[in-house]
């Protein structure tokens, strides 16, 4: 009930009658469904910590910017945030409740190929969003280079870590090294879509939620988590859908990328879990990896690449492993003491903790023989926070203050209207002067199953 009390002070007039567990990201948020006395529903989400406070922060400047015109268009609804209340350095957050349900991969697996499709052409529409839907909120642009080198930075602080199995290094090393594969038009992303944030009904979207990595960037992200479906006929309808969506937009590599973001997801959960010294969830990362790398080995895994991978008899990637040992811990001896590794991909600024590509510390990176690549562009920044101004809400807590996201709080409960606010957001400088990156969730939502190939 503690959550139902906080949601009177941020929505003046609520008078909360029931409130029910919801679903969410224990580590990250305390979630409740709250019924007021008019029978109207509210979904709350209080954040743990500062990491996923930030998180919602994003969040609400990303729903800020999409502007009536921009959420009508929309086959489907987004959140609306109804008021939120600062408790001490964090806020809590109330949103009008949305109809439909986050329904189970295998569920909507089984719902068949009509709900297949509605969620392709739902993702199809977000990759056609205006662009001045990130450009409004200040989040992070990036162009199609600038993203595969952010990979190859990250790829080189994972391999750094000597927990990533090196036939896996060879094989992401080898697709982020096919230029080919990388020649896409950056779109519109949601940045962390699965089946958790698709609110369906019958076998309609009605909903999508979970704005926090709003960005430009590679479209091939959103649907990496259908790496994870059971049945390819599954993916294939939605990707069908998406492409007849998108036209001449789309692209022929889309999925190649899209499977390696799947597995990629493992790599980076590993370095978050590392930077954390969360002992527990190292072991498990590690785990997933071998068993990542035992698939690939016995099946071949789904393919992310345009250019074949070269082919290694056993002998000769036992040589090929040995060789790399050998590089990387030459090359950690001649950092320490003073001297130039032979190539070192430089390691990007880390991101904001908590994102799923958050890495370990910058090392001084992997020796690996590739030909130069070029420093990425500056992105555009993002912002960590947004501006408050406290309305206290009958029912309000000593030590809270309640604020409303402009006119929100007086939107009738349940409408998804559009939030309009008449004081300019200032968001202040990411910690990367470079490439800023939105957090995103704590775990990899994708656990990776090899498709065996039919000979």
């Amino acid at each position: 009930m503690e959550l139902a009390a906080i949601a009177t002070a941020a929505v003046p007039g609520l008078s909360p009658v029931g409130v029910a567990a919801l679903a969410d990201d224990a580590d990250d948020f305390d979630s409740a469904l709250v019924r007021d006395s008019q029978n109207n529903q509210w979904r709350i989400r209080a954040p743990r910590h500062d990491e996923a406070s930030m998180r919602l922060e994003t969040e609400l400047a990303a729903l800020r910017s999409f502007t009536p015109a921009v959420r009508a268009a929309l086959p489907f609804r987004i959140p609306s945030i109804a008021g939120t209340v600062r408790q001490g350095p964090l806020r809590t957050f109330v949103y009008n409740h949305l109809d439909g349900f986050a329904v189970p991969l295998d569920e909507l697996i089984a719902a068949g190929g009509t709900t297949a499709a509605n969620i392709g052409r739902a993702i199809a529409a977000i990759h056609s969003l205006p662009e001045e839907v990130v450009d409004r909120a200040d989040l992070p642009v990036y162009s199609a280079d600038q993203f595969r080198q952010r990979r190859l930075n990250e790829l080189d602080q994972a391999a750094t870590t000597g927990k990533i199995p090196s036939r896996l290094l060879r094989r992401w090393e080898h697709a982020l090294e096919d230029v080919g594969l990388w020649r896409f038009n950056p779109t519109v992303v949601h940045g962390d879509l699965h089946e958790d944030h698709l609110l369906v009904k019958g076998s309609s979207v009605t909903a999508v939620t979970g704005w926090t990595d709003l960005r430009i960037g590679d479209p091939a992200d959103d649907l990496a988590w259908l790496a994870a479906a059971s049945e390819p006929s599954f993916s294939d309808a939605v990707v069908e859908a998406y492409v007849a969506e998108r036209g001449e937009k789309s692209d022929p590599h889309i999925m190649r990328r899209a499977a390696l973001a799947a597995e990629f997801a493992l790599a980076q959960w590993l370095s978050k879990a590392l930077a954390g010294g969360e002992q527990a969830r190292v072991h498990e990362a590690e785990q997933m990896l071998i068993d990542l790398d035992q698939d690939i080995a016995e099946y071949g895994g789904q393919p992310i690449s345009v250019v074949e991978p070269p082919r290694y008899t056993p002998g000769e990637a036992a040589q090929s492993d040995t060789a790399q040992a050998g590089a990387q811990a030459t090359a950690a001896d001649e950092a320490g003491a003073g001297a130039t590794p032979l190539r070192s991909v430089p390691a990007e600024t880390p991101p904001s903790p908590g994102g799923a590509d958050a890495a370990a510390p910058p090392a001084e990176g992997r020796v690996v023989e590739l030909p130069p690549v070029a420093e990425p562009e500056s992105a555009t920044k993002g912002p960590d926070g947004v501006v408050d101004d406290p309305a206290p809400g009958p029912g309000d807590a000593p030590e809270a203050e309640a604020d409303k996201d402009g006119a929100a709080g007086n939107e009738p409960a349940g409408e998804d209207t559009a939030h309009t606010d008449s004081a300019a957001e200032d968001p202040a400088s990411p910690d990367s002067p470079t490439e800023p990156e939105a957090a995103t969730s704590d775990m990899p939502i994708i656990q990776i199953h090899a498709k065996k190939r039919d000979d």
